[in-house]
């Protein structure tokens, strides 16, 4: 369950970001999908306590595309604010 919260956050924060224009990025939005993590890092401490590898590898994959996505969207934004 707390993987599929962390893959709604960083889908919600892309969704926000593609209302203000996808290639320039949002901070709002940014924050949004990074927060994504948290959730996701429950779900890892869930998948070790469980000694379960599929509910470890979708929060690891759910921590570092939250990260990811949410570094690109903030960047992207800070990116357009100077060009």
């Amino acid at each position: 369950m707390p993987v599929i919260v962390a893959f709604a956050m960083i889908a919600l924060g892309i969704a926000i970001a593609a209302v203000q224009g996808l290639v320039h990025g949002s901070i709002l939005g940014g924050m949004l999908a990074a927060a994504g993590a948290i959730p996701a890092c429950v779900g890892m401490w869930k998948g070790i306590q469980q000694e379960g590898q599929s509910t470890l590898a979708l929060s690891v994959t759910a921590v570092l595309a939250g990260l990811g996505v949410g570094a690109v969207l903030i960047v992207l934004r800070i990116i357009y604010w100077f060009v």
